[in-house]
């Protein structure tokens, strides 16, 4: 990929990822293997007037070396050091910047339980400080092809071929091309994201009901006065607004906590943990999940959605038409980042507290008492196809089409 197409999209990140205003520190996150494009975004982040710059570098591999090798009691230790690392950025509110590049696979083969029992020990200990930062800081999500995530994507094609195309898919995406202004181009899709929101917001929205010819056949409520969000958002603290991922193509909200009943499908694969999930299904009672059917790694759901209380109930509703980019590309990424925007979906586990108005001036007690769930996971997965029909029912007794055929009816 040429160079200077690459410092275009870290100076995208930048500026309209995090918005990164003057003085602010930034911490990016980054494998090793992405070093070249990290340093570019570390520049332009000094060229934006950062104060500071620090990456946090991972590796995969070794990562999955430390799962298979070290104790469950070593790999849940959390060093002083590392609180205190995490404290600072309480102090400080740095910009963040993440770049994924993951293999789809890495982490294949890992036993599920030292995932689980290490999670939920390190959580224990980080939540309650990221839960101090919550919609305090700018944070976005961006990606760039490792070799092989490339080819999981294009398996057919010699790797360099691979990671051109995947550069190619990714880059359309967040609307990059040679010789656009990706600026003003994001400024345009988060202003048609925001009307959207204002629509269903202004429905009043008690429930909605999902129907496809896969076997989903699904209710779920909404947290009452709950909001519709999407595209950018903005700080409540600072007025800065920034856009968390890139792409994004949904409009998405927090759920009323316990509260849905059915069936959902899966329509494109999971990437939970380093392992890719297929084909599989979750059935609801009384606002929980009881049951999951795969058929390979259904121990790894299992174990994902016994997590933690909240695991199992749902945090986010995502609204994305079948008609959409990423979708029409046709393009399977094996990357929640970008499959998540090819398809509606939902989200296990912890809510978003931006979706209740006045969350900022609330405790954690009064956000949990408005319905919004908490839980040390968050994950999506991909329910929506080109038969999807999602039908809203109204606070006052109406019915509303929101999605007829997988596409948007409002």
């Amino acid at each position: 990929m040429k160079k200077s197409i690459m410092r275009k999209y870290a100076k995208l990140a930048v500026q309209k990822g995090v918005n990164l205003q003057k003085g602010q520190g930034t911490v990016i996150r980054a494998s090793v293997s992405e070093h070249e494009f990290a340093e570019m975004v570390a520049e332009e982040a000094y060229r934006a007037g950062a104060k500071w710059v620090r990456i946090d570098w991972n590796d995969q591999a070794v990562t999955k070396l430390a799962y298979r090798h070290e104790t469950v009691t070593q790999l849940s230790r959390v060093e002083d050091w590392e609180v205190e690392k995490a404290k600072h950025s309480v102090k400080e509110l740095p910009c963040m910047i993440a770049i994924a590049s993951a293999d789809p696979d890495g982490m294949k083969g890992v036993n599920p339980v030292k995932l689980q029992k290490s999670m939920i020990a390190q959580s224990k200990v980080f939540k309650p400080i990221q839960d101090e930062m919550e919609n305090k800081y700018q944070w976005t999500i961006v990606a760039v092809p490792s070799k092989a995530w490339a080819k999981k994507v294009f398996p057919g094609e010699r790797t360099s071929t691979a990671v051109e195309k995947l550069w190619g898919e990714i880059l359309k995406a967040v609307r990059i091309t040679e010789d656009n202004d990706p600026v003003a181009e994001w400024n345009r899709h988060n202003e048609t994201l925001r009307e959207k929101c204002q629509a269903l917001n202004a429905l009043n929205l008690d429930y909605l009901h999902y129907k496809s010819s896969n076997g989903t056949d699904f209710t779920c409520w909404l947290i009452p006065g709950g909001k519709w969000c999407g595209g950018s958002d903005t700080l409540k603290t600072t007025g800065v607004e920034y856009n968390p991922n890139m792409p994004s193509e949904e409009v998405f909200t927090s759920p009323l906590r316990g509260k849905c009943e059915g069936t959902v499908v899966s329509t494109l694969p999971l990437s939970y943990q380093g392992t890719v999930i297929n084909q599989f299904s979750m059935d609801f009672q009384n606002g929980r999940a009881v049951a999951v059917h795969a058929p390979e790694h259904q121990e790894l759901l299992e174990k994902m959605i016994s997590m933690d209380e909240g695991a199992a109930m749902l945090g986010e509703l995502a609204l994305v038409p079948h008609d959409s980019p990423i979708s029409n590309s046709g393009v399977l990424f094996y990357n929640t980042l970008f499959d998540e925007n090819a398809a509606c979906h939902i989200a296990m586990g912890r809510g978003f507290n931006e979706t209740v108005e006045g969350a900022e001036n609330m405790s954690d007690e009064e956000l949990r008492e408005t319905g919004v769930n908490d839980s040390f996971i968050h994950v999506d997965f991909m329910i929506g196809c080109k038969d999807l029909n999602i039908t809203g029912h109204t606070r006052d007794g109406k019915e509303v089409a929101i999605f007829q055929d997988g596409n948007w009816a409002i």
